[in-house]
This record gives structure tokens, C-alpha cells and sequence, in this order.
């Protein structure tokens, strides 16, 4: 089954299910027929956008709004970001554990001509400015794009 089949076969399952997490999802696949690992899975509900919201208690799986997207992403990083600590020539942005990742990727999104680049560990995300000049500046901006509600 090539990859587009299945991240179809994905779509039509959450529009159709109500699917609380991966492991329901997987093993709705394989009722269908599709034999498909975990990390694969997983990898395809990243491209895909699918996120996991909490609606009357429960979990589920869903293809978010484009606009509410931006808002429960920064929600969720917010929450995930324990810290942001600076030396002279880089920002560390420390983060729950196994959180990093999604992190970095949200900075990516953010494309801020401020941001060279970022690297992601497990709960580190090393923030590498476009000049050591606009680490303030950057910090500022990163403070301010974090959303604890």
C-alpha cells in the first residue's frame, strides 16, 4: 500500500470515527485491511496535521481548522515550554520531556527572519539567531508568541 492510499484510508477513518488515539486508529486500519507499523502511523498523522483534542472529556483525532490550528498549537507549546534561557550567541528553550521536537517545528512554522535555525533534543531546543545582536529581541518574540491558556 503506498503511502497516499493509506493517508487516505486515514482521512476516511476519522471522518467517519470517532478515534481517541493511534492505537484505535491502528487497529482500525487493520480491520480494513491495512497492515501499517506504529512509526509509520504516526509519521503520517504528522503530515497530516492530525491532532488530538479533548471535546465533552473525551480524545479525539481530528483534521483541525486552519485557523483554530495556530491557536491549539500555541496552546500546547506554551504548556510544553518550562523555560528560555540565553547566553551571548544562542537561546536554550527547555521543554517537557519528548516535547522538544514539536517545539522546534512550531519556531520553524513561525519563519521569523530572527531565527537562523533550531535543533531539537529531547526536551532542549537549541534557538540559533540570525545575528547574536537580536537575541533580545528574539526572546521577546519567542515570550510572546507562547500562550499558557
Amino acid at each position: 500500500m503506498n503511502k497516499y492510499a493509506r493517508q487516505l484510508k486515514i482521512r476516511e477513518i476519522l471522518h467517519q470515527n470517532n478515534v481517541g488515539n493511534q492505537h484505535d486508529l491502528l487497529q482500525l486500519l487493520r480491520d480494513s485491511g491495512m497492515v501499517v507499523a506504529q512509526a509509520t502511523l504516526s509519521r503520517d498523522c504528522a503530515e497530516l496535521g492530525i491532532i488530538r483534542s479533548r471535546t465533552n472529556g473525551n480524545f479525539k483525532m481530528l483534521f483541525p481548522d486552519e485557523e483554530d490550528t495556530d491557536l491549539i498549537i500555541k496552546g500546547l507549546v506554551g504548556i510544553e515550554v518550562l523555560s528560555v534561557k540565553a547566553n551571548e550567541t544562542a537561546i536554550i528553550i527547555m521543554t517537557l520531556p519528548g516535547r522538544a521536537h514539536g517545539v522546534g517545528s512550531w519556531l520553524d512554522q513561525l519563519k521569523s527572519p530572527l531565527i537562523l535555525g533550531t535543533i531539537a533534543g529531547d526536551d532542549t531546543v537549541l534557538v540559533i539567531p540570525t545575528s547574536v545582536l537580536d537575541i533580545s529581541a528574539l526572546i521577546a518574540y519567542i515570550q510572546k508568541n507562547l500562550s499558557k491558556n
